[in-house]
């Protein structure tokens, strides 16, 4: 199976050189490094001692053959590895409380099988997810940092392990990147971290032709999401809305009222993040609806 590890991108960007070049329906094994870059390694560290030139590495890119713009990436997600300790932080001025508290905090967590130790009281089931995930765009670089059309920091919960990424692709190859994997997050990751950790993901990539895709839409067994980010977090919720409404009037042949009428009835907005410079968002829609 193909290792893509050891080289790290800071910004989705089509003048990235790939690591490698893959074959549509290709198996890969990414091994991530967590949000801090590793370099975290105790709770009496700093938070000032962080270098925040490397924050939010994302392991790749990888150049899919036969990926042309207007293309979709398709990436499954078939099996999470994580490391043994996770980090969090709080930090002054940063996040939904930042500016309710002065004096940072670093906080180790120790990982066991799939239960994160949060302290002596509290054991967390861990559900791993990807916070970053994404290719590039076709026009000027984005920060690993910011999400966006092509991916990058949604921190999405529901983008783990059986679930299934759809990505439109911009540029030839699509460069393929991902990190900032998650032991556990709650939807919001209102303090800017969730348990940060190291992991190997391993996904399987295939490239869709004939259909073009304006955001992302994630697949689980049961449902579908449309994603979308923006700065304003109203303009995200249009856009969530509005492409899961196209796709049920494109999937049903319903009109945009008959669409939005079920939505309303059956479908979900829920919220990825708000501490990144753009917000995300998801809509839900079972998929026993849309069949």
């Amino acid at each position: 199976m193909l290792e893509v590890k050891d080289k790290y991108i800071y910004s989705f960007s089509q003048e990235n050189e790939p690591v490698m070049h893959v074959a549509s329906g290709e198996t890969l094994r990414f091994h991530t490094k967590d949000c801090f870059c590793n370099q975290i390694t105790s709770e009496e560290q700093k938070v000032e001692t962080i270098d925040w030139d490397f924050i939010n590495p994302a392991t790749g890119p990888v150049f899919v053959e036969g990926a042309k713009p207007g293309d979709i990436l398709k990436v499954k997600i078939e099996k999470m590895e994580l490391g043994e300790y996770g980090v969090m932080v709080a930090i002054s001025g940063d996040g939904v409380l930042g500016n309710d508290f002065t004096e940072n905090k670093v906080k180790i967590i120790k990982v066991s099988g799939d239960v994160a130790e949060y302290n002596e009281e509290i054991q967390i089931p861990c559900t791993p997810m990807i916070g970053v995930i994404g290719v590039a765009p076709a026009g000027a670089a984005i920060p690993c940092g910011e999400p966006g059309n092509h991916g990058g920091n949604m921190d999405n919960t529901k983008i783990g392990e059986g679930a299934t990424l759809y990505l439109p692709v911009s540029v030839e190859g699509a460069l393929l990147a991902m990190g900032d994997v998650h032991a556990n997050m709650g939807d919001g990751e209102i303090m800017v971290s969730g348990i940060e950790i190291p992991a190997v993901v391993q996904v399987s990539v295939e490239v869709l032709k004939g259909k073009e895709l304006r955001t992302p839409f994630l697949e689980t067994q049961d449902a579908l999401y449309s994603i979308a980010s923006d700065k304003d977090l109203e303009q995200a919720i249009y856009i969530a809305t509005s492409e899961m409404c196209k796709h049920i009037q494109e999937k049903k042949s319903y009109s945009i009222q008959d669409a939005g009428m079920l939505m309303s009835a059956v479908g979900n907005l829920e919220i990825c993040q708000v501490v990144d410079p753009k917000r995300t968002v998801r809509f839900k829609m079972e998929k026993k609806y849309l069949k």
